[in-house]
């Protein structure tokens, strides 16, 4: 049996541009974005330090072309994807490579005014008339109710 291969990124940290959006010859709407996420260390001296990790983000399609109008330079988002390596040839003719993030979700954090503050999530968002960020399927923050209390033995299925 041959091993499966995982290729999984799941990242959060803020923005360091404003997102940039173009299309392929095809119509496709394509959003790059940059962000920085923060490692911890201890330094020579052995005081923690934050150590910034730089990641260039691929959105492709409509979540792409949201990603672009909403979001802006330094705020936080957290990002589900795949790693991707490519080679390219720079206008000098060196070879360079390099992996990029190709998002599967981007997930908004903080508020629209939040950018800069920190990696906070305030809750879910309202629809975009009512001041919010985008429109939300609010079912996930919605309490399930709990499972009815069985103290018989017999139904423990160990």
């Amino acid at each position: 049996m041959a091993a499966t291969n995982i290729n999984r990124v799941v990242i959060t940290g803020n923005l360091t541009r404003d997102p940039e959006l173009r299309s392929t010859s095809g119509g496709t709407s394509v959003c790059s974005l940059r962000i920085a996420c923060n490692t911890r260390r201890k330094g020579a001296s052995g005081e923690w330090e934050d150590k910034p990790n730089y990641f260039d983000v691929t959105v492709w399609g409509a979540q792409g072309e949201n990603c672009a109008r909403y979001l802006a330079k330094g705020r936080p988002v957290a990002i589900d994807g795949r790693l991707e390596w490519r080679e390219f040839e720079t206008r000098e003719g060196q070879r360079r490579q390099a992996i990029d993030i190709i998002a599967d979700s981007v997930q908004f954090l903080g508020g629209r005014d939040d950018a800069g503050a920190g990696n906070g999530f305030s809750g879910p968002s309202a629809s975009v008339a009512g001041g919010g960020d985008v429109p939300i399927d609010d079912r996930d923050f919605q309490s399930a109710p709990a499972a009815p209390a069985s103290t018989a033995d017999d139904d423990i299925p160990f």
